[in-house]
Parts: C-alpha cells; sequence; structure tokens
C-alpha cells in the first residue's frame, strides 16, 4: 500500500521533471567545460535527446534508472505493479526504436545512466563520455588509404616504371 493519497502521488509525480534533471546538468557542465559545444533536447531529432554534438554526430540520451528500466539499478514499485511494469517495457521499447531510428540517420548514440552519475563513479564516466567523443570523431574523419592500380612490371622500359613506382611512393608519403 503507498503511503501515500492518490491525490498527493499524483502531485508527487507530477513534479518529476523531464529536462535539466540534475544529471543532464552534469554531464552538460563538464562538457561544456571541456570546450565542447552542443544544443539541448533537440524536437527534430527521434527521442529528443538530451544533448546533441552536431560537430561530432553525437547525440547522447541520460536516462534515470528507475523510468527507463535500468537492469542494474532500476527497482520496480511495490504497488500497481502491472502498471508500471507494462509503462517501463513501453520506454524501453520507445528507447530502443529512437536508438535505432538515430543510427539510421547517421548519428551515434550515447547512453548515461543515471547511476553512472553517482559521486564514487561519476569522473569515470564523464572521461568515458569524451573519450568516445574524440574516438569517434577521429573515426569518421580519418583519412581512408587510397587503393593504388598495380603496376605490372614488364621491364621494357625501366626508366619509366622507376619513375612510376617513385611517382607513387610520393604520393603515398603525401596522403597517408
Amino acid at each position: 500500500m503507498d503511503i501515500w493519497s492518490k491525490k498527493k502521488r499524483s502531485a508527487v509525480m507530477a513534479k518529476i521533471k523531464g529536462k535539466d534533471t540534475k544529471p543532464e546538468w552534469i554531464v552538460r557542465r563538464y562538457l561544456f567545460s571541456r570546450g565542447y559545444r552542443y544544443r539541448k533536447n533537440v524536437k527534430g531529432l527521434p527521442g529528443t535527446p538530451d544533448i546533441v554534438l552536431r560537430k561530432y554526430g553525437i547525440v547522447i540520451f541520460i536516462h534515470g534508472c528507475f523510468w527507463h528500466g535500468h537492469e542494474v539499478d532500476g527497482t520496480m514499485p511495490k504497488t500497481n505493479r502491472e502498471f508500471w511494469k507494462n509503462k517501463i517495457e513501453g520506454n524501453k521499447l520507445r528507447d530502443k526504436r529512437n536508438k535505432e531510428k538515430l543510427r539510421k540517420m547517421g548519428w551515434s548514440v550515447i547512453t548515461v545512466w543515471e547511476c553512472q552519475l553517482k559521486s564514487a563513479v561519476r569522473q569515470q564516466t564523464l572521461l568515458e563520455i569524451e573519450y568516445y567523443i574524440n574516438h569517434t570523431y577521429l573515426e569518421r574523419f580519418r583519412s581512408r588509404p587510397s587503393m593504388f592500380y598495380e603496376i605490372p612490371d614488364k621491364r621494357k622500359n625501366k626508366t619509366a616504371f622507376v619513375l612510376i613506382r617513385f611517382l607513387l611512393l610520393l604520393i603515398r608519403k603525401i596522403f597517408c
């Protein structure tokens, strides 16, 4: 049985914020202090990601363990279990669909759980986010090695062959 009346419980649940929560604030403050610029709660993207790093092609969702059904840290209420089970499963399904849509659009998706921002593990989580951002950015713009055509070694015109080989090596050094 709930300790509050239905009216009181409804008022308490209505005050739970969906934007600008403390976990979001922690991540945003860290990213800003490290020089990353972002947009908050972009409505034009599936799922309205909490943080969008457009330059890096990354969106970040910061999920509450209860509302998004974190297996590690999420708990199920003792009252009205069926309602909450359906609600949380629906949230998980919606999150999964939104992440798939974003990936198909070319975005990389990071999910940060509320429990990962507790003081004991916060710094490690923030460093991992930053590592992922930098790694993804470098991978997106890393130059790919060019495919050079092999020149058959006929040795008929040795001077031309040596000259072409030298030019190919020079080009490789310049562009790779």
